[in-house]
């Protein structure tokens, strides 16, 4: 007897059993807003886990933290200090006559505080004493106005052209000490030539006018 029978599956093309006629399906698990609840925070707290944590061969963990930034360098004190000529000022009461006396305003623009510990000037024939006298500091915001009297020691050793007089400056902070040589402008320059002309004049001398 011929005929056509049930067509066999090919390899690898056997579909799953399916389940007897009537055999009840397995109930799904009960959700509700607990139940989501639940997953998320479960979600969250391995995310959090993972994002501070790396585990290395052996099973050891090891907790990392995120690098802070590097604090910011603190400025040089020459950097934020400034010095600024304002004008000639009365002598002390005690200071023999041809001495030039001025001011000077110390100013710091940011950072911690600028301590003065020397005043000086480059030129062998003069001298100088200021008040308030060295160490003295000064904070940023705060102007310090200082007096600054230039004595003539030796008229011989006197620039007779002080076309760029300055003055150099010993300054200190939390970064670094420095020294700086200010140079104060035109009107200084005039103000100490004419000084100086009183003081010596044309003496040639190792000494300045009386």
């Amino acid at each position: 007897m011929s005929g056509i029978g049930p067509v066999e599956p090919g390899e690898g093309t056997r579909a799953r059993d399916a389940p007897e006629p009537g055999t009840p399906l397995p109930a799904e698990a009960p959700r509700g807003p607990l139940t989501g609840l639940y997953v998320r925070h479960r979600r969250a707290v391995l995310a959090g886990a993972l994002s501070g944590a790396v585990l290395v061969a052996g099973g050891s963990l090891y907790v990392t933290r995120p690098r802070q930034p590097p604090p910011p360098a603190l400025p040089f004190p020459s950097q934020v200090t400034d010095v600024r000529y304002a004008g000639r000022a009365d002598p002390p009461r005690d200071e023999p006559p041809g001495a030039f006396t001025f001011a000077v305003e110390f100013t710091v623009s940011s950072g911690p505080p600028v301590t003065v510990t020397r005043i000086g000037q480059p030129s062998a024939g003069l001298s100088l004493t200021s008040v308030p006298r060295p160490p003295f500091r000064t904070r940023a915001g705060s102007p310090r106005r200082i007096t600054i009297t230039m004595h003539v020691g030796e008229c011989a050793k006197v620039p007779r052209n002080a076309g760029l007089p300055f003055l150099d400056v010993t300054l200190r902070n939390a970064s670094a000490i420095q020294v700086h040589s200010f140079i104060l402008g035109e009107r200084y320059a005039q103000d100490l030539s004419e000084a100086l002309q009183v003081a010596c004049g044309n003496n040639s001398g190792s000494s300045p006018k009386p």
